[in-house]
């Protein structure tokens, strides 16, 4: 039990921020409208006390299996250099020309756009993009960064924002 605060107001905070992580709640109300209330409010799963600890980490685990949205809720539109991506519409636009994009590679721009500056693994696009079920070993990753990198740097004609840092993964440039 939380001292001030409940769980399920906890959840229903969170989301109402735009917080879209996952979250386990784990707690010592266990009857079954405790359980629905705190799903409801926003929890993805739900685990009542006393647990084992391999059924936590194969909760967690089956969590982290699941595609993460980023995508705060309220915000309408990531602009990151002379990128601009419309969540409303889903439209881009790199230096105010509009270009068309896959679901995919549109995906793919958003998580950048989230994490500007910041190296993302390729583990963690597969993990995002296309589910942490997907073969660790594909290529698929640097396949659709190649194809996005055509389509936003044509307009251009500029070096490509999207760098690859060596055996890392790739990163957005802030300043393109």
């Amino acid at each position: 039990m939380l001292p001030i605060i409940n769980g399920s107001d906890v959840c229903q905070t969170l989301r109402a921020g735009g917080i879209s992580a996952p979250i386990l709640m784990l707690t010592a109300l266990g009857s079954v409208n405790d359980r629905i209330s705190g799903l409801r409010m926003g929890a993805d799963d739900y685990l009542v006390k006393p647990f084992s600890f391999e059924e936590l980490l194969a909760r967690i685990e089956a969590l982290m299996r699941r595609p993460v949205n980023l995508r705060p809720l309220g915000a309408k539109a990531l602009l990151v250099g002379i990128l601009k991506l419309d969540r409303d519409s889903m439209r881009v636009t790199v230096d105010g020309v509009e270009i068309s994009l896959t679901a995919k590679e549109l995906a793919l721009l958003e998580l950048f756009m989230s994490a500007p500056g910041r190296v993302l693994s390729r583990e963690r696009i597969l993990a995002n993009i296309w589910g942490a079920g997907e073969d660790p070993l594909t290529n698929v990753v640097d396949v659709y960064v190649r194809r996005l990198r055509a389509k936003i740097d044509r307009p251009t004609g500029d070096r490509s924002c999207i760098t690859t840092v060596r055996g890392i993964g790739y990163r957005l440039e802030q300043g393109q």
